[in-house]
């Protein structure tokens, strides 16, 4: 990154805490390094302060390189790209104290007009004189908002390996500048006795397996044909949705009466006296119809059996969800005297939907033209034609929506008697 004669210089300048006050050094910095350098060697300085643990430089000399960090761009914290640099450390629980309070001070200097004093002492100086008790350290979120510091996350964190390694020979966690690796008179060196095998094992914990980041998105490979007697591995899936039961701790002998009528009812005709007490029960109690034990596939046997208690139930259901259902199993049941009768009943007292009725009339139209027996088919004819009659002159239909269809079955069955008829009404209709 920086050239052998760049490196040179920085080492020197980082040397001078002892005698040279922050404010001698940044200036020195200033007139040796130019514009074009200075951002690589703000990198540099970043790179050998990014962990606290490794002892790459003293503590004066770290805090050299935070003060050039800082006032070497002449940028307020909003703009400066180290800034965030320097709010990390004032946040860093693990970092010294008189480093955190020397980064705050830092962010600090461009907002007070004393703010530059403690500049124009000496790094050791600063350290030696460091009263704890004189200074707070607020919070990453109240620094970001203070100085409108944007952090970014570190997307590319793990794009390099680091091509520094710690020493081997000097134990974990220990400075080798330090006084007390000097050697004494009579006694060993403590350079060389740090284990090798702590130094590998704390090399291999900041390794990770799964490679460098950021992780790209790749498609997944497609799997490969499956062969014949090969066995496919099945992955049920076992996500079951839960479902209320509306009918639970209910009220079961509610309407037990009218039950036990409406399922006497679904296979054979009921006495009158039966078909009043249910219609009475059915008036009093107009909700008893979603107690009677009654769905859309009984609902054609309770028509061909008791058509007046189907269209009782029909008019009381007409209000519930549950209708339409019943609408379509009437209209495609197979045609007769009682569904006709009971379709009538429902147009005439609640209305229905123009699409059910156009379905029922086209169902009972192929149904007379599939009958083979001579005799049943006029019967079905007549039953169809005077049904349509009746929707016609009470205006429940509109003719000219089907009136094609219509005049053709006319005109088929234009010897019945009723279809002649049928077929003149809709000519006054044109």
């Amino acid at each position: 990154m920086l050239g052998l004669e760049d490196s040179g210089k920085l080492l020197s300048l980082l040397s001078s805490g002892d005698d040279r006050s922050f404010t001698d050094i940044v200036a020195d910095f200033n007139s040796k390094f130019p514009l074009s350098v200075k951002f690589q060697v703000c990198c540099a300085l970043d790179f050998l302060t990014a962990d606290p643990k490794e002892k790459y430089l003293t503590p004066t000399q770290r805090l050299i390189a935070f003060a050039i960090l800082d006032q070497a761009n002449a940028l307020p914290p909003s703009l400066n790209p180290f800034a965030s640099k320097l709010m990390n450390v004032a946040c860093d629980e693990e970092v010294e104290k008189y480093e955190r309070a020397f980064a705050f001070d830092l962010l600090g200097s461009s907002s007070k007009p004393s703010g530059k004093e403690f500049l124009k002492i000496t790094p050791a100086d600063y350290i030696k004189n460091f009263d704890l008790s004189s200074h707070s350290f607020p919070k990453r979120e109240h620094l970001q908002k203070q100085y409108s510091i944007k952090t970014h996350p570190e997307r590319f964190k793990d794009l390099y390996v680091k091509n520094t390694i710690p020493d081997p020979d000097v134990p974990r966690g220990c400075d080798s500048n330090s006084s007390e690796f000097d050697e004494q008179p009579g006694g060993a060196s403590k350079i060389g006795s740090g284990s090798r095998h702590e130094a590998v094992a704390g090399m291999l914990s900041s390794f990770s397996m799964e490679g460098l980041g950021p992780q790209w998105i790749r498609p997944l490979p497609p799997r490969l044909p499956i062969m014949d007697g090969e066995l496919l591995w099945l992955n049920p899936d076992m996500n079951h949705e839960l479902i209320w039961d509306n009918g639970m701790c209910a009220d079961t002998s509610r309407g037990a009466a009218v039950r036990d009528l409406i399922a006497k009812a679904l296979k054979g005709t009921l006495i009158p006296a039966q078909q009043e007490q249910v219609l009475v029960d059915f008036a009093n109690d107009p909700k008893l119809v979603y107690h009677c034990g009654l769905t859309p596939k009984k609902l054609p046997d309770l028509v061909e059996n008791n058509p007046m208690i189907a269209v009782e139930v029909l008019v009381k259901l007409v209000n519930s969800p549950d209708i339409a259902d019943y609408i379509r199993v009437l209209v495609n049941m197979e045609m007769s005297l009682h569904s006709m009768e009971v379709l009538n009943r429902l147009t005439t007292t609640t209305g229905l939907p123009t699409e059910f009725l156009h379905t029922y009339i086209s169902n009972c139209i192929r149904a007379c033209q599939g009958i083979k027996d001579r005799y049943m088919q006029n019967r079905h004819v007549r039953l169809v034609c005077v049904f349509l009659q009746s929707l016609i002159r009470n205006n429940i239909i509109n003719v000219h929506d089907i009136f094609i269809e219509l005049q053709a079955f006319c005109i088929e069955f234009s010897r019945i008697r009723e279809a002649a008829g049928l077929f003149r009404l809709l000519k006054t209709l044109e």
